[in-house]
């Protein structure tokens, strides 16, 4: 899936990056909402995994701003019954579940990732972009899964081989 295997260029993040920091030192240290997530979802992008993990933190940090207001106006906990009952955008919703999403596989946290993309489908259960990912990170845990298991299956297989080589020199 491309959104996985897709770059942004240092360029394109250099240029959100100073949008972000030129927000916060000319508006008391609180940059909007939107800046906030073109910074994050460029960080997502990143090849940097320490970028990533920077955009992982905005983006939950914007979907717990959005949490917390809807607590406190309506009292529910349940979350798909928070962000149904939320005041703002929908679309800001859906972004930051599935940029969240997409952090997390690219950081090979597929738990997570899965928690946020079956959130997000349990809102907008027709959503393609959502399905198709959810489909993304059902294959890289395969993936992962079976090189791990080749991992696992070489190591065992030199050990053999060690084990077998340290009996005939013993014979010997």
């Amino acid at each position: 899936m491309e959104v996985l295997t897709d770059f942004v260029t240092d360029d394109y993040l250099r240029e959100f990056e100073v949008k972000y920091n030129d927000e916060i030192a000319n508006s008391n240290g609180k940059p909007n909402d939107e800046t906030v997530f073109q910074y994050a979802w460029c960080l997502t992008r990143s090849r940097l995994l320490s970028d990533v993990k920077k955009g992982v933190m905005f983006l939950e940090q914007l979907l717990a701003s959005e949490i917390l207001l809807v607590v406190a106006t309506t009292g529910k906990i349940n979350q798909v019954e928070l962000f149904s009952g939320c005041k703002t955008d929908q679309a800001h919703k859906r972004d930051y579940l599935y940029y969240l999403a997409v952090g997390y596989t690219r950081m090979k946290d597929f738990t997570v990732a899965r928690k946020y993309i079956k959130s997000l489908l349990q809102l907008e259960p027709g959503n393609r972009q959502a399905q198709e990912l959810e489909k993304a990170i059902k294959s890289e845990m395969e993936t992962e899964a079976l090189k791990g298991a080749a991992m696992a299956g070489g190591g065992l297989l030199a050990a053999g081989a060690l084990v077998a080589l340290g009996m005939a020199l013993l014979k010997k």
